[in-house]
């Protein structure tokens, strides 16, 4: 099944975030590298190469999606990529959507076995789906 890395500058956003995505779509498997030492805000590019090892191991062969919290977590993704084997590295898809809604939204679309593209899509649909009601 199709799992999901969550890289953000928060431990307990990350945590939270994949809390979410547990309850939302169980069994889709959901790893995440947030934080620094001691409770600092910032990303760790080997914490991200652990959290797509592990994200690939658990997802048993199916591609993983990255989501990534703010722009500048995409340099320690960068480094964790380079962590992994090249045919490892062909089954990471990154993806710009949000960081919340597009989590729980490509979970739940992997839950319901679909493929990569259709995740990726559900994900970033998210970026458009209102947050409040339309007055008509």
């Amino acid at each position: 099944m199709i799992g999901l890395v969550l890289v953000g500058h928060s431990q307990d956003l990350v945590t939270g975030v994949a809390a979410m995505v547990r309850q939302a779509a169980p069994g889709v498997p959901v790893e995440g590298a947030g934080g620094l030492s001691g409770g600092r805000l910032g990303t760790s590019g080997i914490e991200v190469g652990g959290a797509l090892r592990r994200a690939l191991e658990a997802a048993a062969g199916s591609p993983i999606v990255v989501l990534l919290d703010l722009g500048s977590a995409s340099m320690a993704l960068e480094i964790g990529l380079e962590q992994l084997a090249d045919g490892d590295r062909g089954r990471v898809h990154v993806t710009e959507a949000p960081f919340v809604e597009g989590a729980v939204l490509a979970a739940i679309a992997a839950a319901g076995g679909a493929g990569i593209d259709e995740v990726i899509a559900a994900a970033e649909a998210a970026a458009s789906t209102p947050k409040l009601p339309r007055s008509r």
